[in-house]
């Protein structure tokens, strides 16, 4: 499958490599959704809550690797603009070494991180044991889970997300049939919901190798002294400690949501964990628009053409505004309904739908965030993007101490949201700088 060239900055261009990017992220929420409605035909509480309070903590660590993807787009996309494309190559390479060793390293420390991770969260013994149970078995997939990381975005930047919806769907889609079978048909419970998807991410990563094949068949891949040149290497590791300084600080955030959320009770804990699906749908949807922008913006970026970096941004950001517009919609008049799908439990149902319009204000004070990151992503203006997210948190950090004790969860919703709003508007504060730096 080679590249498709390019061409010109045109709304097709746009939704070419949009449309499969939401299409593909979208059954990532939706994963998480059967997993969630998988356990929660159970009648309980308890499973729900471990297995949002499990994946989150794995999702947590994952992500903190989550420069892995967001890297390799900005660099590889410059160097494709630049026309290089043994380096866009090499790149390939480093994204696949750094994903394992970070995944054998999670696995190596896995006994110190969950006790680090439990001694911060003030769930039940229930849900603290269901989770451990969870996490043991997931996490000896996490050199898979992170190496795809590299590889979707080299995919990304190569214009290649049709490759990327054939990977998520084959991935998500076993995910989804095993969890059924394993949950539901053998009675595993929530071990069965992590072995199935431990299973998914070691053949999603297969799968990912074959649609690289085409780099695999060049030699620039192999060209050792370019995949361990000291300059190289250099340049790749300042982008990516920003954008690891990021990951871990917008982690830190959602975290602590999940375990400030567990300091009210296993039924508001579950309920969160309902309500976060919700907040997942709007980011991956929201992200398909963004990851275009990494790839437009890092071309034009490479390419030295101020004129398409602002085309780039106000096109991608355009699709976005009308996706969120939609999103808030269908939240509002059918959120009650899609809660309960997700659980049987009746007091988890009346508690979500307590936070229901949380979610349906989401979507409008997240999109700018959303799209600045995708933005700042793909001209490698890393710094920027670290140290926005710096006073996001620390924003959010005080919004907590002072709203969570005057309006318990309702006050934690909004801290959130309230952390949103700030990153978009500090990093369009940052963007004029940017856009300079093209040209």
């Amino acid at each position: 499958m080679a590249r498709a060239p390019v061409g010109p900055l045109t709304h097709r261009r746009v939704l070419n490599i949009a449309v499969p990017i939401v299409l593909s992220n979208a059954t990532v929420p939706i994963l998480g959704v059967v997993d969630t409605g998988v356990v929660g035909q159970l009648g309980e509480a308890a499973p729900i809550g471990a297995v949002g309070i499990g994946a989150i903590i794995l999702t947590g660590f994952y992500w903190i690797f989550g420069f892995l993807r967001m890297g390799t787009v900005g660099l590889t996309s410059q160097a494709l603009g630049a026309d290089d494309q043994p380096e866009a190559d090499a790149l390939l390479s480093r994204a696949l070494m750094i994903g394992f060793a970070a995944g054998i390293g999670l696995i190596v420390l896995q006994m110190p991180l969950f006790a680090l991770a439990f001694m911060v969260a003030p769930a039940s013994a229930e849900v603290e044991t269901l989770a451990r149970d969870y996490m043991v078995i997931r996490i000896f997939s996490a050199p898979a889970a992170i190496a795809i990381y590299g590889i979707t975005g080299w995919l990304i930047a190569d214009e290649r997300t049709r490759g990327i919806l054939v990977l998520q769907l084959w991935m998500n889609g076993l995910n989804i049939l095993l969890s059924f079978w394993f949950v539901l048909g053998l009675g595993w419970g929530v071990e069965g919901v992590a072995l199935a998807t431990f299973i998914a991410e070691w053949s999603g990563f297969l799968m990912g190798l074959w649609l690289c094949r085409g780099a695999f068949q060049r030699s620039g891949w192999r060209d050792w002294p370019r995949v361990f040149d000291r300059v190289r290497l250099w340049r790749m590791a300042q982008v990516n400690s920003d954008i690891l300084i990021r990951s871990v600080l917008l982690q830190a955030i959602f975290i602590s949501f999940l375990f400030l959320g567990a300091d009210f009770g296993d039924v508001p804990l579950a309920a969160n964990q309902i309500l976060l699906q919700f907040l997942h749908v709007t980011a991956y949807a929201m992200d398909g628009f963004a990851f275009a922008a990494e790839a437009l913006v890092g071309q034009a970026m490479g390419a030295k053409a101020k004129g398409a970096v602002r085309r780039a941004s106000i096109m991608t950001s355009i699709w976005a505004l009308g996706i969120v517009v939609v999103l808030a919609a269908v939240f509002a008049l059918g959120g009650e309904a899609m809660i309960d799908l997700m659980t049987t439990a009746p007091e988890v149902r009346a508690e979500a739908r307590t936070y229901l319009f949380w979610m349906v204000l989401a979507p409008l004070t997240g999109v700018a965030a959303w799209m600045f990151d995708g933005i700042f992503i793909g001209a490698t203006q890393t710094r920027d993007m670290r140290n926005m997210m710096v006073i996001s948190a620390l924003v959010y950090a005080v919004s907590v101490v002072v709203l969570v004790p005057l309006m318990g969860n309702h006050g934690l919703w909004l801290s959130l949201l309230i952390s949103f709003v700030i990153r978009g508007l500090t990093l369009g504060l940052r963007y004029p700088k940017l856009e300079a730096a093209a040209g």
